[in-house]
């Protein structure tokens, strides 16, 4: 495999990041809490932008929701037609052929947008890393890596990337992190199958994804897991008294 350039992927973060996310906020007054949540393949920030409404979330939890917007790249298995990416797919077996370098340069822009809001007050203990299906995949490769401790990641219809990498690079701060995972029984993009195996993988290493699955449901979200969601989030982001 060809080692991959860190440097040169430094230098192309800020390409990543030229349209400025989406952000919704709930609560009153300043945000406590941060939920940094990547949109899947083709979408776009504005995906899952209706979703915080219908989470129905306490007025006291003061949450910044950030949306960001995946660059405008060629994807292989679309036959090169470019479209909003965090990484290339490059076959139909999405768990092979991965596009090591994307999936480092989408890990590198997600951890910008955490420091980011680092910088503006919220502690890392306060940021949920959350997306769904390639967004997930990024919010998992991002999130098993950060040397700081988070409140959890949501990886919602994805699988575990490059997880032969994990074991040598997981942090010790986030060993414990909480993990929720969904997905659907019929899902034909990301399958079952697929999702699974990252389970496994997941609980391999040492870590206990809460583990959720529709039936019925196929790549995309149903109104059961929205309140799933909406449980978690309270779960791990605690508001203040």
């Amino acid at each position: 495999m060809k080692p991959v350039n860190f440097h040169n992927i430094n230098l192309r973060v800020k390409k990543f990041m030229t349209d400025k996310p989406l952000v919704v906020q709930t609560g009153s007054g300043k945000p406590e809490y941060c939920v940094i949540w990547l949109h899947g393949l083709g979408a776009d920030g504005h995906d899952f932008e209706p979703i915080v409404g219908e989470l129905n979330l306490p007025q006291n939890l003061s949450v910044k929701f950030i949306f960001p917007h995946a660059p405008m790249i060629p994807v292989t298995i679309n036959n090169g037609y470019i479209m909003r990416a965090w990484y290339d797919i490059k076959a139909m077996d999405i768990g092979s052929s991965q596009d090591e370098k994307g999936v480092r340069l989408s890990q590198k822009a997600l951890e910008a947008m955490f420091d980011e809001q680092l910088a503006e007050g919220i502690p890392a203990e306060n940021c949920v890393l959350a997306g769904f299906s390639q967004g997930g995949a990024i919010a998992l490769q991002a999130g098993l890596r950060l040397n700081k401790s988070i409140a959890g990641i949501m990886a919602l219809s994805t699988y575990l990337p490059m997880a032969d990498t994990l074991e040598s690079e997981k942090s010790a701060e986030n060993k414990n992190v909480p993990i929720f995972m969904a997905h659907g029984d019929s899902d034909p993009v990301v399958r079952p199958e697929l999702a699974y195996l990252s389970r496994s993988r997941l609980e391999q290493q040492g870590y206990f994804p809460e583990w959720k699955e529709y039936r019925h449901m196929q790549h995309s979200v149903c109104a059961e897991e929205i309140g799933d969601i909406s449980q978690w989030l309270q779960k791990v982001l605690v508001p203040q008294a």
